[in-house]
């Protein structure tokens, strides 16, 4: 047992991430999870909770599994570190590398691991930058991303993500160039979705032209958008991007931190569900369902034979890069995904989840629900015919949230609206738990407005 003052005493010096500091001495402290087993956890009041967020985007294949334990403890028993510098490596770095390429789109052939997204994310630009000094184009350094977008929180990954995140703190701001947001459910008045895309393809181009294609480096692009709001383009609107990147050589960057490993069915979801081959994919999240910290970019054999050329070094690390523990986690991880057969798992009950999230749009604060199978955001408005927002001050997303918990389950407010993000492996009466549950707490949320 643990005692329940000593840690909020203790944590009173921890540093929460993305949190009203000020706010979480106001509450008397944070909510504290002290145990998880499969699609829940338990909070120091000894309540069990369904695990509406996995984690935070991550924990796919469920708490508590033992295969995944017992491999890093082994792991760590036989070899508990070693670097992966110079010309240094260990077996499963190595094992894990061509797992992950057995699985990828099959032109991505090399992969560089790190500890975090934001990482991943620094990595695969940094590399791009080194590429195109190589093949003598210096000036391609410019970033496309989007309004909306969420790349990471370092000082570059954080300038990638939409400004939204980063109001009062500086970043690598001068770098990067934001396209609007492909959210479709908020385009202008009048525009059906397949001019909206045109509209989006069109600024594209016209913004690489105003700054140069011989600026820009690359697009760095999320299939389906998490943080910024759960935001799926149109149709077509991934491989015409990729069209108009390539026209003008401009790499491009597919961001799977949350869409790869399962959550939308696949193990990556570029190629096979959105029908596109970028030059980098970066993953984290899912990759060891966040037993352990570990993310990964995978570059194309083109890129890779311009930076293994002879004649320079490879100036990129991190300590733990490849760390034996983190990959017996994802490797474990991906041998009980293939057992289970979690991807046909998710594209079946996924599209349960869906559905059933989908039909809260009869309620009257309910103005859109998007995303796919287990990547689920629920908007809400003020009023349906005009869409308009609720004030910020009403902290609709966090009313919404608290009276999910209240009722067992734990959903993720973002602004005015409730993210899900649940574990992948939930039956069809988890579903339907979650889904009267948000019924119920939207309701009581809307008769106290």
């Amino acid at each position: 047992m643990f005692d329940l003052e000593k840690v909020m005493f203790m944590n009173s010096h921890l540093i929460h991430s993305f949190a009203d500091l000020h706010g979480i001495k106001q509450d008397g402290g944070p909510t504290v999870i002290t145990s998880a087993e499969g699609a829940y956890v338990r909070n120091s009041e000894g309540e069990k909770l369904l695990d509406g967020i996995g984690g935070l985007w991550c924990v796919n294949i469920g708490h508590g599994r033992k295969e995944i334990i017992e491999a890093i403890s082994k792991q760590l028993y036989e070899l508990d570190y070693y670097s992966t510098f110079y010309n240094l490596t260990h077996p499963l770095a190595a094992e894990l590398a061509q797992k992950i390429t057995d699985l990828a789109p099959a032109h991505l052939t090399h992969v560089y691991f790190a500890n975090s997204w934001s990482v991943a994310n620094d990595s695969a630009v940094r590399i791009l930058h080194h590429y195109f000094n190589r093949i003598s184009k210096p000036k391609k350094k410019k970033i496309l991303s989007r309004i909306g977008a969420y790349h990471g929180s370092t000082h570059l990954a954080i300038a990638m993500t939409t400004p939204a995140y980063r109001e009062g703190w500086d970043s690598a701001e001068d770098l990067v160039h934001h396209l609007s947001s492909p959210l479709t459910y908020r385009r202008p008045d009048g525009m059906s979705e397949d001019e909206f895309c045109d509209f989006l393809i069109e600024e594209m181009k016209t913004t690489i032209e105003d700054i140069g294609a011989e600026n820009i480096a690359c697009f760095i692009a999320e299939p389906i958008m998490g943080a910024g709001g759960v935001i799926v383009p149109p149709k077509g609107y991934h491989q015409r991007a990729e069209s108009v990147m390539r026209d003008y050589e401009i790499k491009t960057i597919s961001d799977e931190v949350v869409t790869a490993f399962c959550r939308l069915g696949s193990f990556f979801a570029s190629e096979e569900v959105f029908g596109i081959k970028p030059d980098m994919i970066t993953v984290a999240k899912g990759l060891t369902s966040g037993y352990q910290p570990m993310s990964a970019t995978l570059i194309s054999e083109e890129i890779y034979d311009v930076i293994s050329a002879p004649g320079d070094y490879f100036l990129h690390g991190m300590t733990y890069s490849g760390h034996p523990a983190c990959a017996a986690a994802a490797l474990a991880n991906i041998a009980l995904m293939e057992k289970e057969g979690l991807p046909q798992h998710v594209q079946h009950m996924g599209k349960i989840f869906e559905n059933t999230i989908r039909g809260l749009g009869d309620l009257d604060i309910v103005g859109d629900v998007r995303g796919s199978h287990f990547m689920i955001g629920i908007e809400f408005v003020a009023d349906k015919s005009s869409k308009k927002v609720f004030a910020g001050e009403i902290m609709i997303g966090k009313r919404v949230a608290r009276a999910a918990q209240a009722r067992g389950l734990v959903v993720r407010p973002l602004g005015h609206m409730a993210v899900l993000s649940p574990p992948l492996i939930l039956s069809e009466e988890q579903v339907n738990d979650i889904g009267a549950i948000l019924r119920d707490s939207i309701l009581e949320v809307q008769q106290n407005l």
